[in-house]
């Protein structure tokens, strides 16, 4: 969800920028709206689409933090 973080960091710091707390709002509105489309839509739409590959991916990969490097299907699988 590169694109989401980065919007949603754009427009955090327009708001520190404006200092705007109508700003503030409208990012954490923004971050509910993107985060129930991606739990409720677009993930449930992938697995459908691939899988037990696309699990596998979510399992090793942060929805929204970026984290420490891909782990081999071996390292996710001790989890």
């Amino acid at each position: 969800n590169p694109m989401y973080l980065g919007v949603l960091l754009f427009i955090l710091a327009a708001c520190l920028f404006h200092e705007s707390g109508v700003l503030a709002l409208y990012a954490a509105g923004f971050f509910a709206a993107v985060h129930l489309f991606t739990v409720l839509y677009e993930e449930p739409k992938l697995e459908r689409t691939f899988g037990v590959s696309y699990a596998t991916y979510r399992r090793s990969v942060r929805r929204w933090v970026p984290g420490p490097p891909f782990r081999s299907d071996r390292e996710v699988a001790r989890r």
